[in-house]
């Protein structure tokens, strides 16, 4: 559907298994060279702030070694009121954030950074997500299952976490972890990816 245009180079500066396979899905060829960045919360930093802050610095620190590349990074923050959800610690504290978002409706953000040779692009993008009314051997459960261990308000939208979501509005690949037509449209509008030529067709 896309690919990178000739001449130039795209890295993906991410470990998330979730970015991977959504870039991949469209047909882009990419480097992965996840940032190791401290990801910790700056005091009364709203969740819209840290998102961006954060996805630059991963777009910062993997450009170091990745001269003449485009370099995207993101970063996923889930925010309950003023409150933001990461990725929790161990079974208690997922247990506790899925206990917060039981029933009620809370905020995806992602913030994300295009960055070339001497120039960068910051978006974000926001989606809205209710859980139903969780019973709490639905939590137990799902956290024994170890898919909201490694992922921002402990829950994947994409896997077993799907069965706890009443609705979602907006950009749905948002809630896995990239606003996909967001990141498309800035990528083509500076010219690091196109549209995949069509194949030539078949002679009968």
């Amino acid at each position: 559907m896309y690919c990178v245009t000739p001449g130039q180079r795209l890295v993906l500066a991410s470990a998330s298994p979730r970015r991977l396979e959504l870039l991949g899905r469209i047909g882009l060829q990419f480097d992965l060279a996840p940032a190791h960045i401290d990801e910790s919360l700056l005091p009364g930093e709203k969740a819209a702030e840290a998102a961006q802050r954060l996805a630059r610095l991963k777009a910062a620190a993997t450009a170091v070694s990745r001269a003449g590349a485009a370099v995207l990074a993101a970063d996923t923050l889930v925010a309950l009121d003023d409150m933001i959800l990461g990725k929790p610690d161990d079974a208690g504290q997922a247990k506790k954030m899925l206990g917060l978002l039981s029933g009620r409706e809370h905020r995806v953000v992602t913030g994300f950074c295009l960055r070339g040779e001497g120039w960068e692009e910051l978006g974000l993008a926001e989606t809205k997500v209710r859980f139903r009314s969780l019973a709490p051997a639905e939590i137990e459960s799902y956290v024994a299952s170890g898919e909201p261990l490694d992922k921002a308000g402990a829950y994947a939208v994409q896997g077993r976490g799907a069965a706890l979501v009443e609705w979602v509005s907006g950009s749905y690949t948002n809630v896995v972890g990239l606003p996909l037509a967001a990141c498309v449209r800035l990528m083509m509008r500076r010219g690091i990816i196109r549209p995949a030529s069509q194949p030539a067709p078949q002679l009968n």
